[in-house]
């Protein structure tokens, strides 16, 4: 009977903490890269400017202490590459490669909360992401003595997902579709207003084809900052 008691009091304690649920939409900038070499390490003048949007949902576990945040949001990632001198183009060309992917993405954040005044939170997160490519441009613009030309292209996405095998569609000119990864997150929460920073790990190589364990470089890296609010 203790058992069957204490069973429904962390059922209602459940019940009663979803009922605090609360849903928001969050937006923000992006500035991303990709790893340079198979360390995972970046090269901090490769990365581009963008940006995120979307929904969340804050579904609290433990009330006013940890949250679950789940969310799904449209993300620009990518990366730019440039050699040579612009201002000394006359003989060796100067190019700016830049490949902006972009993604649906799900956030699966775990966020524990420390009350610090009467509607201040200060929070800090941790969870895995999966994301879906959908769109994105390939842009290559080359100047030679003071001419410069510019070809860009979509970015073409192989059918990588998470539940298939031996994708047909594979190859070395095109992108993973499927994306994942872990995030840590920080930030403050005011009442309804959410102000965060985070950093997403990208755990896939974005190439398609060439499987290769000794070449794990180019995988996703993106740190953002966001404001949110929480209806």
């Amino acid at each position: 009977m203790k058992k069957i008691i204490l069973s429904f009091a962390a059922l209602a304690i459940s019940f009663g903490a979803m009922s605090q649920a609360r849903v928001g939409v969050k937006a923000g900038w992006n500035l991303s890269t990709l790893s340079v070499d198979n360390n995972g390490t970046v090269d901090k003048d490769r990365s581009l400017s963008g940006y995120h949007v979307g929904l969340i949902a804050d579904l609290p576990l433990v009330p006013k202490v940890l949250s679950f945040q789940p969310g799904v949001f449209y993300t620009t990632k990518g990366s730019k590459l440039v050699s040579g001198d612009k201002d000394n183009s006359t003989t060796v060309p100067y190019r700016k490669y830049t490949t902006r992917p972009q993604y649906i993405e799900v956030p699966l954040n775990f966020i524990g909360k420390i009350p610090v005044g009467t509607n201040t939170k200060l929070f800090a997160g941790v969870g895995p992401y999966f994301a879906f490519g959908v769109a994105g441009k390939n842009k290559v613009s080359t100047t030679l003595a003071g001419v410069t030309t510019s070809t860009e292209s979509k970015i073409k996405w192989d059918d990588d997902t998470p539940f298939n095998e031996g994708d047909p569609n594979q190859g070395l000119n095109k992108y993973k579709r499927f994306d994942w990864g872990g995030n840590v997150q920080v930030g403050a929460e005011f009442k309804n207003v959410l102000v965060s920073a985070q950093y997403g790990y990208g755990f896939g190589k974005i190439n398609s084809g060439g499987e290769d364990s000794r070449n794990d470089k180019n995988k996703n890296r993106v740190f953002s900052v966001s404001l949110g609010y929480l209806f």
